[in-house]
């Protein structure tokens, strides 16, 4: 977790939300008025979160302590404390909202994260995510899947190639579009194609790629694609992939799975915040 910028994403956050004061919470304490408060999980899931609750209120107040009950990644049952943080009442009150709302949405992503790879029960397939994340939440979204066991694919545009079939139909072909790319760039960077049929593998594997992602695929087709792949290229499924199918996409023994539900269908983790004083 890149802790520089998970500030600087808190800062703008607190902006939004605070403007120029917390009208209630100003209005009725001070300074002086201490209190804590404490999260609670209301259901059962993975937690995730331990640096925005942290980087969070240490943002607002550095005199705020703050104990964290879990690390994240733990799993966490209905009713079982998070975390206690004690400090003015203001300050706590500010900081609330932001941090519960980031807190209970990576939870959620963890929490699904961690379902999938287990309905997947798979010691050799990937469980990995996608771009379809929330605006501006990448950075935490993406680290989400991995507290629930999950990988990371590319996290934008800039750090790796992926040649869609826009980019194919646009240049001519898989293996025009293949080329064009090395010539740019160098060895470092890793080049996907994304293929739906038997003669899209067969000039992936042709042109050189890196990794062929088998797309909207069923899981048939997938094993007979697989059979044209040397064992030095990365496979990949992705597409019409739910948690009560991917068991079956596991099967096929690809070596990672790309869901983009784990971002973008996500139920957020009910988690509440009680102050006393």
């Amino acid at each position: 977790m890149n802790r520089l910028k998970l500030r600087a994403m808190l800062g703008t956050f607190f902006e939004e939300d605070l403007g120029f004061g917390d009208l209630t919470s100003e209005s009725i304490f001070t300074e002086k008025d201490f209190g804590y408060g404490v999260f609670i999980a209301k259901d059962d899931g993975v937690f995730c979160g331990v640096e925005v609750i942290k980087q969070g209120f240490s943002l607002l107040n550095e005199s705020v302590s703050i104990d964290l009950h879990l690390k994240d990644g733990d799993n966490v049952k209905k009713g079982e404390k998070i975390a206690t943080i004690e400090g003015p009442v203001i300050h706590l009150l500010a900081g609330e909202r932001v941090i519960l709302n980031l807190v209970q949405r990576m939870s959620g992503i963890a929490t699904l994260t961690k379902r999938a790879v287990t309905m997947a029960n798979s010691t050799h397939t990937k469980i990995c995510d996608t771009r379809k994340t929330t605006p501006g939440l990448r950075l935490l979204e993406k680290y989400a899947v991995t507290c629930g066991g999950g990988y990371n694919h590319r996290f934008g545009l800039y750090d790796a190639v992926m040649i869609k079939d826009n980019h194919i139909a646009a240049s001519g072909g898989i293996g025009e579009a293949v080329q064009k790319v090395r010539e740019k760039l160098g060895h470092t960077v890793k080049i996907e194609v994304e293929t739906e049929t038997m003669e899209d593998v067969i000039a992936a594997v042709k042109a050189k790629a890196d990794i062929i992602m088998f797309d909207n695929r069923t899981p048939e087709e997938i094993i007979r694609f697989k059979e044209l792949v040397p064992k030095g290229i990365i496979t990949e499924a992705s597409g019409g992939i739910t948690i009560e199918n991917i068991a079956s996409y596991a099967r096929t023994e690809v070596d990672y799975i790309s869901l983009g539900l784990l971002t973008h269908s996500v139920k957020a983790l009910d988690i509440s915040f009680n102050i006393e004083v």
